[in-house]
This record gives structure tokens, sequence and C-alpha cells, in this order.
């Protein structure tokens, strides 16, 4: 019988993929030049992630009476590797999301992360920036490639929405949400920081990074993550975001090492989960033994590397730079 699939086709030009080889030596390149380790970690987990943005793609091997999921990020073995000693490493791999699907959005994408031993977050910039710049600058006409912009959160916000992040009301973001036409989600709820995180894509993002690259940094306490807090007033994560032509590319923190806070953030991570009556991930407890033995102090980054290839060919959507995307896998 004839097949009646017709959209077999990659939606990538093969131009593209050559593309997305090159830029993936440069990476390896860059990381080689300063001695960080390649290494590889599995996609499959027995624990997922608590965090409340992300959901988890759920895996099973029902023969082996096996339960688990995608990795969404390499994050947490990466960490084990780094207390068993590794030294600094990074890696390229696919990561899964559920319910991420759109223009700059595929459930399945490739990431690199890497993590650096001693650096703070202003070191972690400087190596972000390298590394974007021997991918992008060579497809810049000459000059258009210029040093990145520092912007600390509380300045990025008040310039492009006009909100104070840390002191404006709800209600004050709904009013400027509403006056510049974006309709908030019906089941927002009453979450500061889904707000925040609301007119942060919508109005702030997409202003940023125009021109030359953009690091936002000094990110509230209540979205430190994975990242340790700086005793700032008020209190600030120690965590940046890489933006550029209004994309966001990367997500860095200077790594949380304490097993003791990191547990208080996983359960209110999965409180959080269980009063929306989402699915409550267990705790990764292999992750806080490994804090327990001992994480040396580190930053870490996550890109994403698709995003990266579509500001390289001038691509409109995350399908014109991955071969096969969900619709076609």
């Amino acid at each position: 019988m004839k097949s009646t699939v017709k959209d077999w086709r990659p939606t990538a030009s093969l131009d593209t993929l050559r593309l997305r080889a090159s830029l993936l030596a440069v990476a390896r390149r860059h990381f080689a030049e300063r001695d960080v380790l390649e290494v590889e970690t599995p996609a499959l987990s027995t624990a997922g992630v608590t965090d409340v943005h992300l959901d988890c793609a759920v895996a099973s091997a029902p023969a082996l009476g096996w339960h688990g999921y995608l990795a969404t990020s390499p994050e947490y073995p990466m960490k084990r590797l780094l207390a068993a000693g590794s030294g600094d490493i990074f890696q390229i791999c696919h990561v899964f999301r559920d319910g991420e699907r759109g223009r700059m959005h595929n459930p399945e994408f490739t990431m690199i992360e890497w993590y650096r031993r001693g650096f703070d977050i202003d070191l972690l910039m400087n190596d972000v920036e390298a590394l974007l710049g021997a991918m992008l600058a060579p497809g810049r006409s000459p000059g258009a490639w210029r040093p990145a912009m520092r912007l600390s959160y509380r300045e990025a916000m008040r310039r492009h929405s006009g909100i104070d992040a840390f002191e404006d009301s709800i209600s004050t973001m709904r009013k400027v949400l509403r006056e510049r036409g974006v309709t908030p989600p019906a089941d927002l709820g009453e979450e500061r920081d889904s707000w925040l995180d609301l007119v942060m894509s919508t109005l702030v993002g997409p202003q940023l990074g125009q021109g030359a690259l953009c690091f936002v940094y000094g990110y509230p306490a209540s979205q430190a993550a994975l990242a340790r807090l700086r005793s700032t007033e008020p209190p600030t994560a120690e965590r940046f975001e890489a933006y550029l032509d209004g994309v966001e590319l990367a997500n860095g923190f200077r790594e949380l090492t304490d097993p003791v806070e990191q547990r208080v953030r996983f359960e209110a991570d999965q409180a959080a989960r269980r009063a929306a009556g989402r699915e409550v991930p267990a705790i990764d407890e292999q992750l806080l033994a490994a804090l327990e033995a001992g994480l040396p102090d580190c930053a870490g980054v996550a890109l994403g590397f698709d995003r990266v290839v579509m500001l390289a060919c001038g691509a409109k959507s995350i399908d014109e730079v991955i071969a096969f995307p969900a619709d076609r896998a």
C-alpha cells in the first residue's frame, strides 16, 4: 500500500543544516580552547523538575516497570558530575518540554549548557558574549557586532514598560498591559511573578538586545530558581538572561550549593504545583545528595542553540532551522 504521508521532507533547508553544523563546530572549538570537557548525561530520568514554569514530558518503559521523564535540561546530572570532580564541563544535547510549541518553541530542542568553576555571573556573561560573538559576528556586516549592554532587571523593566518590578502592584501591571494592548490569560491568577513574567515577555524582552547583545541581571529573589541570592536591598538572584534582537537566548546562574536551601525551594515548588492542580514530580534526591557531598563554587548557563541559528540565518520560525519539528517528527 502506498503511503499517504506528504510532509516527510525536512522543514530546514540543507544550507541551514550545514550552518547548524558549522555553528556547533564553533561552539566545540570555543570550549576546547578553554579546556572545558564535553560530557553526556541521560535524556531519561526517574525525577522530573519541580520548577513551576516548566512541564516535563513523561516517558516510560512498561516492560521494565520504569516510569520517568525526558530531561528539560541536563542541569541536575551535570551538577552531579561537578560534585564528583569533573572540572569545567559543557554539553550539547536535545531537551524536552511539554506544552511548548510556537514560532520560537518546539517540544524537543537543542541546548548548549556549561559550567565554569570559580566563575561569578560577570565572568560567565563574558564567556557567553565570547561564544555568541564567535557564532554570530562573522555573519554580520563589519562593525555590526558591538560590545554587550548590561542592564539590571529593575532598569530593564522601568525603561521598557515603566513598571517598578520591586514596588508596583499587580493592578498597576494589569493597567499598563491593558494600555499596551496585552490581554492577560484568564488563568494567570494573582501570583506576582506570573505578572512580572508576562510584562517581561510581552513588553520588555522584545525591546532588548536591539543592535547589541543585552544581559539582564539582578532578578527578584522569588525568581532565583537554582541561583544564589545576593544580599542587596531588596535581595536579588545571582542570575542573568541574554537577549539579542528581542530574542531570549540564555539563562545563567551562580549556582546554589546549599542542599538545605535547595530542598526548601523544591518543596515550595511542589506546594505551588499541588495548589494549582498540576502534576508534582518527585524531588531529585540524587542531585541533593551531590550538593551534600559538595558542589564546587561555579556558575552555569543554558543557551538555546536553535534560536542562535535563527538569528544567524534570519529565520522567522524555529521550524526553519530544525530538520523535523514536532509536526513531522
